[in-house]
């Protein structure tokens, strides 16, 4: 059980989050990759579960003994749409050293990939691009998902991670090289804020760091992007940008379906069609957080304990469809709400946006119907950073969509909001708002329809992606 000391120390240590967040040592320059790099395994080779591939799982010596962002190891891949159509594109995976949200070193793994068109070096622009993972097992990460003969994601569970990468070659289609982090760490914390953005900046600074994108260093212009679970590390990264990673030229972060406020998730999809998979994200903290893992078990019902230990590795579709319209907060024997106690309080203090502002242009986006990240936390997340005089953050209310159409609706829009930034194009000062019917409507949008859907036809028949 714990002690009366460790529920104060938990209160404390989340009144005291945004001044450790200040307090947090950048960390030293990660060197440049200079080790050798492994080809790709043979054409119908599949490729290993992380759970069993000694990629993912470098020993603890070696991690320790790299900064922050610095490459541990690097293989060439294969890529492909729903595990079985080759995209035309370079593609690696690198193995690096980042850290746990309470500075302890871990291994991440992020997949790189460039298009093959040949471009002077540095003048290259990166996208790290954040998918949903939405799971808690490490089977159901990206790097994984993306690969040729993976098992699908209508198999595995992981569907999210399958489309998302269509979207990740749209960026491709732009002639950007972009890195898709495994923000979820090597314990599948899936919503674990800290956590994510921690992983998601030193997967940009292991991208910087491998020669073979051909990249300008800590120079090359930066973009952030990520929908709903991408949204976590994507702003989560945004706002830990300037302390963790003040190097970094990130120019501009885009989020839509933000998940600013975990706690107010759970308000919504308690006995809701959402909440197998927000019991989901509970899981995923607890395997950040040890002490709210004890929480979890100690009061959970003889049902949770079933439920926790069934879920405890299952990739988004199979979590969303595990028990959807269940009593969430009923599967907690607390008095009052089991939301409210010391370990639950302190997880979600310390997960939620809006500790600090970003110091680099901000695109949110979000529909006012959302039935499963509220529009509510997202709107005082607006206000909280436009409090700040040297915020720029433009903010796009789609009122006519829901959660799962907004994602493809304001991809045109995205694309070309980031590449205004890349292109040198000024952001707007202070905070702007919009209300829209429907992103659809903006028919600057409509010529970028006509392109990404040309272009990834094209693409699925093998032409190479962001080649002129």
């Amino acid at each position: 059980m714990v002690d009366a000391r460790t529920r104060w120390s938990a209160l404390a240590g989340s009144l005291l989050l945004g001044a450790a967040a200040v307090a947090t040592a950048v960390p030293a320059a990660a060197e440049s990759f200079s080790g050798p790099v492994q080809p790709a395994a043979p054409f119908l080779s599949t490729p290993q579960l992380p759970e069993f591939d000694a990629f993912y799982r470098p020993p603890a010596e070696v991690i320790a003994a790299r900064q922050p962002g610095e490459i541990i190891a690097a293989r060439e891949v294969r890529v492909a749409t729903f595990s079985a159509i080759p995209v035309n594109v370079d593609a690696w995976q690198v193995s690096y050293r980042s850290d746990d949200s309470y500075d302890q070193p871990i291994a991440a793994v992020a997949t790189v990939l460039k298009p093959r068109d040949q471009v002077p070096r540095g003048a290259r622009n990166l996208l790290s691009f954040q998918m949903a993972e939405d799971s808690t097992g490490q089977y159901c990460a990206s790097s994984y998902s993306v690969q040729q003969w993976s098992i699908p994601g209508l198999l595995s569970g992981q569907a999210v991670a399958s489309i998302s990468f269509m979207e990740t070659q749209v960026a491709l289609q732009q002639g950007w090289a972009v890195v898709i982090p495994d923000h979820q760490g090597p314990n599948a914390a899936f919503a674990h804020g800290p956590l994510a953005g921690r992983i998601t900046l030193d997967g940009i600074r292991a991208a910087e760091n491998f020669d073979q994108l051909g990249l300008d260093g800590a120079a090359t212009k930066v973009g952030m992007m990520g929908y709903s679970g991408g949204s976590v590390p994507t702003m989560h990264a945004a706002e830990l940008a300037r302390t963790y990673a003040p190097e970094l030229n990130i120019v501009g972060a885009a989020s839509g379906g933000t998940d600013a406020d975990l706690g107010a998730l759970v308000n919504l999809a308690n006995n809701n069609a959402a909440s197998g998979l927000i019991l989901a994200g509970i899981i995923g903290l607890a395997h950040e957080e040890p002490e709210f893992d004890a929480f979890l078990h100690r009061v959970g019902t003889p049902l949770a304990q079933g439920l926790l230990a069934a879920k405890d590795r299952m990739c988004v579709t199979y979590q969303a469809l595990t028990l959807p319209f269940m009593n969430i907060k009923g599967l907690l024997d607390t008095p009052g709400d089991p939301m409210d106690a010391p370990e639950a309080r302190y997880v979600l203090d310390r997960t939620r946006m809006g500790k600090s502002t970003p110091t680099m242009p901000v695109y949110l986006y979000q529909a006012n119907m959302d039935w499963l990240v509220p529009v509510g936390p997202v709107n005082a997340l607006y206000g909280t950073y436009c409090q700040d005089p040297d915020a720029r953050i433009t903010y796009t209310r789609d009122n006519l969509s829901e959660h799962l159409s907004l994602e493809a609706i304001a991809l045109p829009s995205v694309m070309l909001w980031m590449r205004d930034r890349f292109a040198g194009v000024p952001a707007s000062n202070g905070c702007t708002l919009n209300d829209v019917g429907s992103m659809t409507l903006d028919q600057r949008t409509w010529s970028e329809w006509v392109s990404i859907v040309g272009e990834t036809v094209a693409g699925l028949f093998g032409k190479p992606l962001g080649v002129k």
